[in-house]
């Protein structure tokens, strides 16, 4: 997709839907801190038509092995499914 390109991570790219904040929000703040930079980088990279030089790219193993974001995507959706489960009960 080219996303590496930028220096984002797969996880990068979810949309920001209201299990995704929550999730986002569950991060350690380095955690946060690290992508909020590499968001902002690749928009400002975007909007400057430009990318980063090849050396900086994320690395395919990289990128697998910083799917960070998926457990606490369940997390947050499985509690939802908890919290629907228990007011249909009561």
């Amino acid at each position: 997709m080219g996303y590496n390109k930028y220096g984002l991570y797969h996880d990068d790219l979810y949309y920001e839907t209201p299990e995704v904040e929550e999730a986002v929000r569950r991060l350690p703040r380095e955690i946060q801190d690290a992508r909020v930079y590499r968001i902002q980088r690749a928009f400002q990279l975007s909007i400057s038509h430009s990318l980063l030089p090849k050396e900086e790219w994320t690395k395919f193993e990289d990128d697998l092995n910083n799917r960070y974001l998926q457990k606490y995507i369940d997390e947050v959706k499985n509690e939802k499914k908890e919290r629907d489960l228990w007011a249909k009960m009561h």
